[in-house]
């Protein structure tokens, strides 16, 4: 088993932003303001949906060429259902994501059966998506209270 651990570190900036950082790179997320944010960066919940789209976008350009698949262009377009009510503790629904959709488009002049091969290749392959589909075990490993 080769194991990677990834790591990232998220920090309370001003009102409902905060800034992530991995390796190095910085994101902002942030509210939309009718949802009580100042809008200075995209939510978590989209920015989960653009990791699945990056994920599935890096591994297809990183198997075409193995399986002969020529990708002259690839993008995705993804969308989220989320009830905010079970985000605000208003009702019982769940507050992640019900379902999320997304539109593969790809630019190849390969033949559309390989495509199809290839599409399902990068979706088995899509550590994201894995996560996504299967579920990942969450386990809190402290708590630091500071003074």
């Amino acid at each position: 088993m080769e194991l990677m651990t990834l790591k990232a570190v998220v920090r309370k900036k001003e009102g409902l932003a905060v800034e992530a950082e991995a390796r190095g790179f910085k994101v902002i997320f942030d509210e939309p303001e009718d949802l009580g944010g100042t809008d200075t960066g995209m939510n978590p919940v989209e920015a989960m949906l653009c990791s699945l789209g990056g994920c599935q976008a890096i591994a297809a350009l990183s198997f075409a060429d193995d399986v002969g698949i020529d990708v002259q262009g690839f993008w995705v377009e993804l969308e989220g259902d989320l009830d905010l009510e079970g985000f605000k503790g208003l009702s019982d629904a769940r507050p992640g994501c019900s379902d999320i959709r997304f539109h593969m488009h790809i630019k190849s002049d390969s033949p559309a059966e390989k495509i199809e091969e290839f599409i399902e290749l990068v979706e088995s392959r899509c550590p994201v998506g894995d996560s996504l589909a299967n579920g990942v075990k969450l386990e809190r490993t402290k708590i630091t209270i500071e003074k």
